[in-house]
């Protein structure tokens, strides 16, 4: 049970996390490029190339992320069956005697 419980957070809190932080690489990877273009402006275009296939290898990572969080979603049981699983393993600690 502590399996899917922690696999239903990863899946919740996982691509959030990654997109969160691909969205602060992306916006330091322009704030460098354009600061780059401002210092000298005649390296321009090999400093665009620079920052488009960084930008890429950024998105990349996210694409990653998406189909990881498919995955992972697709293994969470459905909530009829943990409500099975919860009422079988009460019934099964109810019924067992106390120890002491």
């Amino acid at each position: 049970m502590g399996y899917f419980v922690a696999l239903a957070i990863a899946v919740g809190f996982g691509l959030p996390l990654c997109v969160l932080s691909a969205a602060q690489a992306q916006a330091k990877a322009a704030t460098v490029a354009l600061d780059g273009i401002a210092r000298q402006p005649e390296a321009a275009g090999k400093i665009q190339l620079a920052m488009i296939i960084a930008l890429a290898l950024i998105e990349s990572l996210v694409i990653y992320a998406l189909l990881m969080f498919f995955m992972l979603y697709g293994s969470l049981p459905s909530t009829e069956a943990m409500l099975k699983a919860v009422a079988a393993e009460s019934a099964a600690a109810s019924a067992a005697p106390a120890s002491h």
